[in-house]
């Protein structure tokens, strides 16, 4: 079971802003049919895909470090 759920994972979208911000948007991938029948099995739902967030300054993101 765990071995068929563990695609589907949660990534943060960061994009880039003109004014030099971030826009950083959480997302989990949707699942598969068979994932979605698993999930429905055991009568599980995803949560709502998490709202947008706005961050200034400068991020660091895996494998980076910071200077």
């Amino acid at each position: 079971m765990l071995a068929q759920l563990h695609p589907i994972q949660m990534v943060d979208v960061c994009l880039p802003t003109t004014d030099g911000r971030w826009l950083i948007m959480p997302r989990y991938t949707e699942p598969e049919p068979d994932q979605q029948a698993l999930l429905a099995k055991l009568r599980l739902t995803l949560p709502h895909q998490p709202p947008p967030r706005i961050r200034s300054g400068s991020l660091v993101l895996p494998g980076e470090t910071r200077r």
